[in-house]
């Protein structure tokens, strides 16, 4: 029945590879999860199952803009489908509940966030839903790039419903599949489809940052009035670069998240509709655009992961035709993407996880053989030399650099795994800063070891090293390098290491981006914003109601080592000390500050705080007595706290310390208040 709905329906002849398996698992109603690469068919396999099975089928989709795209597609067709999306109009929205009341609505697509209306449940089981498709199914993975929240309720609704569940998703490693797994479908046993991730029609290109904005325009004049998508990692940028490829002569507009809705649509509506086209976006577009036709997709700035590349590289050629990709790196791509894994919320093992992706990343960037070779491997797939890449071209010049690498491994190990690569390098090239002298690392054996390189060719060597999983930044050890397992044999002397001569000689020199604090604090900062946003975040407020970015570098410089340090921090009151300042104490030192009574902490950073210290010590030695055999006696930390305050005149303590007290006490506080007057 499926093949000649197929047919009849759509107007295909024969399924695609793969196809056929899942439309049948999906239509005799087996829990199904499918990857399938971008433009491998895989609406198809939920659509004809909607048709070939009794009852409604629900898809749940993160996008309007695809949903509206698909809907119209299938009325087209003649099948009844329809969409509860903000995008509707009145009209559409009364024909879909019109068909949801009448029972004759095959298909009906809702975004997630819908399900966190109570009444969805409800509508859907008295609509009878028979089925649940989930599109983009790897946005249910919680640290995923594309994560959104209300995936978390699909697992609960198909539950609730008592349905099968068909996932689709064209990305997803190991490590995401089994979240989907878990999220989704709770642990019960899936049907799991795995029909490969190539696009062979896809050529890929890597190259260093050389006047990006130059090479941007130059790949899209070899291109001219073909649509194309470039990718930018900030808003500004999609603006400046779209207005220089129409001062080029292209026909060019930007997309990003701060734009108003309609202006959004008005650029997808016309990218569906112009042939030629160029938009300058952020990764807000492209997902939801089913545009078969985009012949080329280049980055301006590196994306966030292997799966976010694949994703977005995939809008192109999505009819089979040859298509372009090109994607630009450098140095200050790594480091923002870098800041953005540790300023994030993620727990530590995961933010350890998307340095490793991050790594994955970088390694494909700095691939020294076959692109596709890289990609599939990393998604668990071999392959032969693709000869449809960059490298397969020209491929890179490569030599020995076992002794560089093995020279930073040796002062990786000898620093204790503490530090990350600008200190490391500091240390290689016999650079004597008062950090290096601090820490006494110019009496090491390492010390100066690599001083005929300079600081940029060993820049470029810890990237390539990072590139092939050696080393990884510790987020617990806010940015220091430590050994993955692969780096212990080389160490060892038991393997060698090639490294890419090409990205040695192209090691960047221009000067650096100027930044907040110098390079190998950039970690701890990342660090301390990271738990100011998850303080605001709990309250619902701005970040910098928190402290400000000038209070956290201050802190950086200071590196306050209890509450009194705290206490002096520009920014930092007394009500801001008391509430915040343990966990900000705890990040700059990585444990928990020694606890404080609250009358001493309100004298944090203040002379008295340290007149109280020595009280609580005077106490101590007479607390019984000057014998030491008489009766245990102590203040009250609040009676401290007014003595630390008081004036040094014997009638003013008599009065704070009573009769008793001050018999016992009252000569030695006394002194205290003179020593500190």
């Amino acid at each position: 029945m499926p093949r000649d709905l197929l047919a009849h329906v759509f107007g295909f002849d024969a399924f695609r590879p793969g196809q056929e398996a899942i439309v049948e698992a999906v239509t005799a109603g087996r829990d199904v999860l499918a990857i399938m690469p971008t433009g491998g068919g895989k609406s198809l396999c939920y659509q004809l199952p909607a048709l070939a099975r009794d009852g409604l089928t629900v898809v749940i989709s993160p996008l309007i803009a695809l949903m509206r795209d698909q809907v119209r597609a299938l009325q087209e067709a003649g099948v009844a489908a329809g969409a509860l999306t903000s995008g509707n109009t009145e009209e559409e929205t009364e024909a879909v509940w019109s068909q949801l009341t009448a029972g004759t609505l095959k298909l009906l697509y809702m975004a997630p966030e819908r399900l966190a209306s109570g009444g969805t449940e409800r509508m859907l089981r008295q609509a009878n839903c028979t089925l649940v498709a989930v599109d983009e199914a790897h946005c249910v993975a919680q640290w995923g790039h594309d994560f959104r929240p209300d995936y978390l309720r699909i697992g609960p609704l198909r539950d609730a419903l008592d349905v099968p569940l068909a996932a689709f998703t064209a990305t997803a490693d190991e490590e995401t599949r089994a979240e989907i797994k878990d999220r989704l479908f709770g642990g019960r046993d899936v049907e799991e489809f795995l029909h490969g991730f190539d696009r062979p029609n896809l050529a890929l290109a890597f190259a260093p940052k050389d006047s990006p904005r130059r090479q941007i325009l130059s790949f899209a004049a070899a291109r001219k009035e073909q649509s194309g998508i470039v990718y930018c990692g900030t808003r500004a940028k999609t603006e400046t670069l779209a207005k220089a490829l129409r001062d080029d002569g292209h026909n060019a507009c930007h997309y990003h998240g701060g734009m108003e809705a309609e202006d959004r649509r008005i650029v997808e509506a016309r990218f569906g509709r112009e042939d030629g086209l160029i938009v300058c976006a952020t990764v807000a577009f492209g997902m939801g655009v089913d545009k078969p036709d985009i012949r080329w997709v280049a980055h301006a700035d590196l994306p966030k992961s292997i799966e976010a590349y694949y994703q977005e590289i995939g809008r192109a050629g999505r009819d089979g035709a040859p298509a372009d990709t090109l994607t630009l790196f450098g140095a200050d791509d790594m480091r923002f993407r870098r800041q953005q894994i540790d300023e994030g919320l993620a727990p530590p093992e995961r933010k350890a996880a998307d340095h490793g992706r991050l790594n994955a990343l970088l390694g494909l960037a700095e691939a020294q053989g076959c692109r596709r070779q890289v990609l599939l491997r990393y998604f668990g797939e071999a392959a032969e030399p693709c000869g449809n890449c960059d490298l397969c071209e020209k491929p890179p010049e490569l030599f020995d650099g076992t002794t560089d690498v093995r020279k930073a491994l040796s002062a990786i190990l000898r620093t204790d795994e503490r530090f990350g690569s600008a200190h490391l390098i500091d240390v290689l090239r016999g650079t004597e800063t008062d950090k290096i002298r601090r820490f006494g690392h110019d009496q090491l054996s390492v010390f100066g070891v690599g001083r005929d390189h300079s600081k940029q060719l060993w820049q470029a060597i810890f990237r390539q090293m990072m590139g092939l999983d050696l080393v990884r930044p510790d987020p617990e050890r806010h940015g220091a390098l430590r050994f993955m397992e692969a780096a212990r044999p080389v160490l060892k002397g038991e393997a060698e290491v090639t490294l890419r001569r090409d990205t040695l000689a192209k090691a960047e020199r221009r000067p650096a981006v100027r930044q907040m604090v110098a390079e190998e604090d950039a970690p701890l900062l990342s660090a301390l914003k990271a738990q100011r946003r998850a303080l605001a975040e709990e309250k619902g407020w701005p970040a910098y109601m928190i402290f400000n970015d000038a209070t956290l570098v201050a802190m950086v410089d200071a590196r306050p080592r209890d509450l009194d340090d705290m206490a002096r921090i520009p920014g930092v009151g007394a009500k801001k000390l008391e509430t915040y300042g343990p966990a900000f104490l705890k990040v700059l030192n990585g444990t928990e500050p020694e606890s404080v009574h609250p009358a001493r902490r309100k004298l944090a950073g203040r002379a008295e705080g340290a007149i109280y210290d020595r009280l609580l010590s005077v106490q101590m030695d007479l607390m019984r007595g000057d014998t030491g055999l008489d009766k245990p006696m102590t203040c009250s930390s609040s009676v401290l706290a007014k003595v630390a305050k008081a004036p040094p005149e014997e009638g003013a303590l008599q009065r704070i310390l009573g009769e008793r007290h001050w018999e016992r006490f009252g000569d030695a506080f006394l002194g205290v208040l003179r020593d500190g007057a």
